[in-house]
């Protein structure tokens, strides 16, 4: 079986049961100078000291930060065609809602999504899957919802699992059928829970269902019906909601057993304190504020109240066209109020458990796949002030060493 060892690393480990909450969300649980040994695909020793020799690929980082892999909590990777030609209306000072309403946005890329065939979209999950990993992303969320429609919605899900199946990035696919009604459907959001999520339920049983909660999306009733028929058919539910608007969506989701709660840029004080005293992992995505209108998710105030805090790079072709997670962790910490230890919590344990994926990775401990990084400099800090920065050093996942 193939080691690797990576020794005399400053090392975040980042270990401890469930989602991390007020002090724990900035314990990096650091040793100063220890070792990592991944035997295959696992980790299987992590120790203060210099490690026994025992064969394979030796690496001596020379006291660099060596850290869980990171994990992105959200991101839309599978979509047709492109969005570039709307960023002149948006940096003329068109808001976002108003670009949605006149059928650009969202449905600009339904149309282009129809159209696209499963070739095609696969190749360009796998595109960014790759460009993901030589950034240190070992794990992340890939969403379907540019479809609006059955065949589409699976094709979507469909081409992120034959892309998958070639990268060394773990994928979970959430299905985004409430991302928006489209104009020839408007009772599509009671279909999509009557109908299309029993039956992708059967089909696509991994699936996490999502939806959008916005005054141009889905109502907060449609949606709770969504997050109902996801529960009913024994499926994960996650929302979109507050990114405009407060409607009471994270409020319900809560009520309805939600994972997380996405976006949050408008979450009032109220919503901040119930998401803090919930088992909801709130899911920030500065870089949609950033791209669209300067507006930031309460990241301070919820970490204060107490709540589980995981960060998303939101991927996707209009409101943040990047897949640098690392971006989103400068953000979070320049305009949402977190600490650099905090936001790299938020990247990596706690974007695990966002993903249902905290026992197998996000932390530096023996038995969880071999995902982690070792940055070009020995205080980790740099990882989240800096920005526009060169790849990690290296590049570890599923025990096996990129050539970034």
């Amino acid at each position: 079986m193939d080691r690797l060892t990576i020794r005399n690393a400053r090392l975040l480990t980042l270990g401890g049961p469930g989602p991390r909450r007020r002090a724990g969300l900035s314990d990096l649980g650091v040793i100063e100078r220890g070792f990592v040994r991944c035997s295959g695909d696992r980790i299987e020793q992590v120790q203060a000291g210099d490690p026994e020799p025992c064969g394979g690929l030796e690496l001596d980082v020379q006291g660099r930060v060596c850290m869980p892999a990171l994990v992105d909590a959200h991101a839309h990777l599978c979509w047709g065609g492109d969005r570039w030609s709307e960023w002149d209306r948006i940096r003329a000072g068109t808001p976002w809602p108003e670009i949605l309403a006149s059928g650009g946005g969202i449905l600009s890329t339904v149309r282009a999504t129809r159209a696209a065939d499963l070739a095609s979209l696969a190749q360009g999950v796998r595109s960014r899957l790759h460009a993901m990993a030589r950034l240190g992303v070992g794990a992340t969320d890939a969403k379907s919802g540019y479809g609006l429609e059955p065949q589409t919605e699976a094709r979507m899900l469909q081409a992120i699992q034959e892309a998958a199946q070639g990268s060394p990035v773990i994928v979970k696919r959430t299905f985004l059928g409430g991302h928006a009604i489209p104009p020839e459907d408007p009772s599509w959001p009671e279909r999509l829970a009557r109908e299309v999520i029993p039956d992708f339920a059967r089909r696509f049983p991994d699936i996490v269902v999502d939806a959008f909660c916005e005054r141009n999306a889905l109502s907060v009733e449609q949606c709770r019906a969504v997050l109902r028929a996801a529960r009913a058919a024994g499926l994960g539910a996650r929302l979109h909601t507050d990114q405009f608007n407060s409607l009471g969506g994270a409020e319900m989701a809560i009520q309805e057993g939600a994972r997380t709660v996405d976006h949050l840029e408008a979450a009032t004080p109220d919503t901040v304190r119930a998401v803090a005293a919930s088992t909801v992992i709130a899911v920030l995505l500065p870089c949609s504020g950033y791209a669209l209108d300067g507006r930031y998710a309460p990241g301070r105030a919820l970490a204060d109240e107490g709540a589980a805090i995981a960060l998303g790079s939101n991927a996707n072709p209009g409101s943040a066209p990047t897949v640098d997670l690392r971006f989103a962790m400068h953000l979070a910490v320049r305009h949402a109020g977190l600490t650099a230890s905090e936001a790299i919590v938020a990247a990596t344990r706690n974007a695990a458990f966002a993903l249902g994926l905290g026992e197998e990775v996000g932390a530096l401990k023996p038995g969880l796949r071999a995902n982690l990084l070792v940055l070009e400099d020995r205080d980790e800090r740099s990882l989240v002030h800096a920005f526009a920065a060169e790849p990690p050093r290296h590049v570890v996942l599923g025990g096996r060493l990129l050539q970034t």
